[in-house]
């Protein structure tokens, strides 16, 4: 699409995270609790776990927050039991989405995430309708300037699946879902400092959005991230600057 680059909407995107960062707290709280009743609460054999710590850690969430968190997902201390929900559907211009809920209530989250969809021009989904366009991974983004032959270099050593470079010169490294912790790692020793760097469902073709249909997905994204149940949300939409 005209004018858009990668480097710009992942900065954009890092933006809009930083923004919700009053929910943040809320939401890996329960991601450390589930994952570890899920996969037992020692980290090191627990890769979702250590994963949620880092990200926990990293936003500053004090220790003793986390900890009680994973002795709850335990079964050492008492609360809110969580399931978790994966909705689909499509938004503007046949973008496909992906909804990824935490909740103690199926009802409630469902009749809010389809009204969302409905009442800001999207559909809900059946389970699949979408998925298969995405890739769980993890995603590290370097600035344009980076040196590609040596973060390539650098990168393939430290384990990772690929080496992107992007037109408007930024570079993406790729790794597993569970690897992306030891690589993001690695690269920082070997002097490679991510800007953006995240777990997420990568979409294997992307959607361009401009002008009016990107206002309108904007405000439909808005709105379902800002929902007390939703954890991520994930599109194949790529807005270019007037939807942002």
């Amino acid at each position: 699409m005209a004018g858009h680059s990668k480097w710009a909407n992942i900065q954009h995107r890092k933006g809009r995270q930083d923004e919700k960062r009053g929910k943040i707290f809320t939401r890996l709280i329960k991601e450390i609790t589930v994952a570890s009743r899920m996969g037992g609460s020692e980290s090191g054999a627990n890769p979702r776990l250590r994963l949620a710590m880092d990200k926990a850690y990293e936003n500053n969430m004090p220790k003793d927050t986390v900890e009680r968190a994973i002795k709850r997902g335990a079964g050492e201390l008492e609360g809110v039991s969580y399931e978790e929900i994966r909705y689909e559907g499509y938004g503007i211009g046949g973008a496909a989405v992906i909804v990824d809920c935490m909740t103690d209530n199926r009802v409630r989250t469902v009749a809010e995430v389809r009204h969302a969809f409905s009442k800001h021009g999207g559909n809900m989904g059946t389970d699949g309708s979408v998925a298969f366009l995405f890739k769980h991974c993890g995603q590290l983004m370097y600035a344009p300037g980076t040196s590609e032959e040596k973060l390539m270099e650098a990168a393939l050593e430290a384990g990772a699946e690929d080496i992107v470079a992007n037109d408007d010169g930024s570079f993406e490294v790729v790794t597993g879902p569970y690897d992306f912790i030891n690589v993001k790692a690695a690269l920082e020793k070997a002097g490679f400092k991510a800007e953006f760097g995240e777990v997420s469902m990568k979409p294997s073709v992307e959607t361009a959005l401009e002008g009016e249909d990107a206002i309108k997905m904007r405000k439909l994204l808005d709105v379902i991230e800002s929902l007390d149940d939703v954890q991520e949300v994930y599109t194949s939409a790529v807005m270019d600057e007037t939807g942002a």
